[in-house]
């Protein structure tokens, strides 16, 4: 199996560089400094689990380099997702999967609208990481693991033949028997304290432990599992409940990727998560006055981030 990283950051960088250090074939689509360093000197994982250097089979910026592919991980940034997808068509094979990792509810819908389905499996992956410098990944919370499925519920031999490639990696993984519920309820959990979390620069835990921040969460959470309700996706009923109790088990001090993308002037996935829930709260006709606030208040940081950026 020949897997294609697109996006080298602290998911890419650490499953991909998992996969390529059990001495499967790996390439890796990365770019600038963090490319260089890759190319010199192969891709550092720091973790909690063990620090390892791996050195995939290519590590290149031109994706027209790189040899077909049997499972593609996108693990870019949300609002990047249809453009990785449109970017990958030099790779694919008719029974080339792609799964993406990133955060966000509607990542494989944005894939559906450039890829053919017989390709597009949903994913997402839980950990804390990112890129602590050129070549290094800093794997610093939380054991990783994978969660993938058939968008249609089915279970086949090809869901199989990745969880292969997974488990000889060494990480968690799982076949979920509703992919969409797993999404939403990550979802739930990232855009809950990411966006409260930018907003008050506060930590998890100190949103957490401080009762007016806490109701704030709960109020964020039960938005989103409204809007999901609606939107068709089969959430239990005791969901918000469940995902605050998860809030509170998460490292005190820990904060959210894109929580930190704002606070350091950098472009988040802020209209993926907050926004996204305020605009389909609009279609749907239910209330995210919560969400809205945070968006709001955020938004123009990000605009701004954007336009620098």
């Amino acid at each position: 199996m020949h897997t294609v990283i697109i996006g080298v950051g602290g998911v890419g960088g650490y499953f991909g560089g998992k996969i390529a250090n059990s001495g499967q074939k790996v390439s890796l689509v990365a770019r600038g400094r963090h490319l260089e360093a890759i190319q010199k000197k192969g891709l550092h994982v720091k973790s909690i689990n063990g620090d390892f250097v791996a050195h995939p089979f290519m590590v290149t910026n031109n994706i027209n380099q790189v040899e077909k592919a049997d499972l593609v991980l996108i693990c870019t940034k949300s609002w990047q997702v249809a453009e990785a997808g449109e970017l990958i068509a030099p790779v694919l094979k008719e029974d080339t999967i792609v799964i993406p990792l990133q955060n966000g509810a509607d990542n494989a819908e944005k894939l559906l609208s450039v890829l053919d389905a017989q390709h597009v499996l949903g994913g997402l992956c839980k950990m804390y990481s990112k890129i602590e410098a050129p070549g290094v990944i800093n794997h610093f919370g939380h054991d990783p693991e994978i969660v993938f499925g058939a968008l249609d519920k089915s279970i086949s031999d090809r869901l199989h033949k990745v969880k292969e490639v997974f488990d000889k990696a060494g990480f968690n993984n799982t076949i979920s028997k509703d992919i969409y519920v797993d999404i939403w309820s990550k979802f739930m959990f990232i855009a809950t304290v990411s966006g409260l979390g930018a907003l008050t620069r506060a930590t998890i835990g100190e949103m957490y432990e401080n009762l007016n921040t806490r109701e704030i969460l709960e109020q964020t959470a039960t938005e989103i599992y409204e809007v999901g309700k609606a939107k068709g996706v089969a959430l239990p009923k005791d969901l918000v409940e469940r995902i605050l109790s998860f809030i509170s088990m998460q490292p005190y001090d820990s904060t959210a990727s894109t929580q930190r993308d704002i606070m350091e002037g950098r472009p988040s996935e802020l209209d993926n998560f907050n926004g996204f829930i305020v605009k389909e709260g609009q279609k749907l006709g239910i209330a995210t006055p919560t969400n809205r606030f945070i968006y709001s208040c955020l938004q123009p940081m990000e605009a701004k981030a954007r336009r620098l950026s």
